[in-house]
């Protein structure tokens, strides 16, 4: 919106020529997400407790957590909202790339908050069925793939990780793949989702990883110096990513520990669909294993707990899952949880951004 208001004017005004580059519109991005939450989150707090939206602590899990009962929840509302509004006023809106990210991003914000209305406010414990849930996301994955496989010129080889000649071309088989990715990273967020803080740092840290990953790929030169797909146009999901990394930054100012305001699925399912769809348009789909590896962890303790429950009819890996709860069952204080899987991500988004040179 600023951009193009302001931007053809820079042949009368010579300063608004800074609004052609990207880096300067993501960093104002980022500014104006961070300030949309943090001046609009007590307002939230404030209306979500007066009509008792709180979080439902569930008996069977770590005795600590009962505290947290009532705690206001949905706050996914407000990332999303500045993401969007941030979005809408520095990215340049001609660019397909933008509409397609943010499609995913209020689509999946959508079943999410269909999903919380049920459980908080209508008191279904359950909330959308866990089929009806997979259906809507599989869908909206699938329309994603599908208009980024429409984009002209857009690539459908997969990059692999540290092997610069193996990329092997899916055609219309790249549909598919995109929605595994981006319905993948959806659920994998949300069952990180379960401490304070613990989900959202980590978010911060993939959306400043592909921040420069899809600044790299919408740069030619940069592209080709570093081997990577040139994908025309990504570039301006850089400044998508900056409004993710502030809009986070705002919501984590209530969500540490101790939490005034929980983001729930409204928040977990767009912005793990955010990641994966922003991974798909630059072109750096297996290396969101790596970028948001610890969401990987969590997703996995899961289906490894599950399974094995199955399998020896009731014996247990861990003592709970997702794994942070295995650590507070083994006495871990919840903020030393959180702090070191923040570690883990940061040293996982950091070998990621290592396989730029290594391919």
């Amino acid at each position: 919106m600023l951009y193009h208001l302001l931007y053809p004017l820079h042949t009368l005004f010579s300063a608004l020529n800074v609004f052609r580059y990207i880096t300067f519109r993501t960093i104002y991005a980022a500014l104006t997400a961070f300030f949309i939450c943090y001046l609009l989150g007590p307002w939230v707090i404030e209306r979500l407790t007066r009509s008792q939206v709180g979080q439902f602590i569930r008996e069977d899990g770590p005795q600590s957590h009962l505290g947290k009962a009532g705690t206001p929840t949905m706050g996914g509302v407000l990332i999303v909202g500045a993401i969007t509004l941030s979005t809408l006023m520095w990215a340049d809106l001609t660019n397909p790339f933008v509409w397609i990210v943010s499609m995913v991003l209020l689509g999946f914000g959508t079943i999410g908050f269909v999903d919380d209305y049920l459980k908080q406010v209508k008191k279904r414990s359950r909330g959308l069925s866990v089929p009806a849930k997979l259906v809507l996301q599989t869908i909206l994955g699938a329309a994603a793939g599908a208009l980024v496989f429409l984009v002209p010129n857009f690539p459908t080889e997969v990059t692999v990780p540290f092997f610069k000649t193996v990329s092997p071309e899916l055609g219309w088989g790249y549909i598919l793949f995109a929605a595994v990715v981006i319905v993948g990273a959806s659920n994998a967020v949300n069952l990180t989702d379960g401490l304070d803080g613990l989900a959202i740092g980590p978010v911060i840290i993939a959306g400043g990883t592909y921040m420069i990953f899809a600044y790299i790929a919408g740069h030619v030169k940069i592209a080709s110096y570093l081997q990577i797909p040139y994908v025309p146009g990504s570039g301006e999901i850089t400044v998508f990513c900056g409004a993710m990394a502030g809009a986070g930054l705002g919501f984590l100012w209530f969500n540490a520990y101790p939490a005034q305001l929980f983001m729930g699925d409204t928040g977990s399912l767009s912005l793990g669909a955010a990641l994966g769809a922003i991974a798909v348009i630059t072109k750096q789909e297996i290396l969101l294993i790596l970028v948001g590896g610890l969401f990987v962890i969590e997703a996995l303790s899961v289906i490894f707990q599950v399974g094995f429950f199955k399998m020896t009819h009731g014996r247990r890996i861990f003592r709970m899952a997702p794994l942070h709860h295995h650590f507070e069952l083994k006495g871990w204080p919840e903020p030393k949880v959180i702090v070191r899987f923040w570690i883990i991500a940061i040293a996982l988004a950091l070998l990621a951004m290592s396989t730029l040179k290594l391919r």
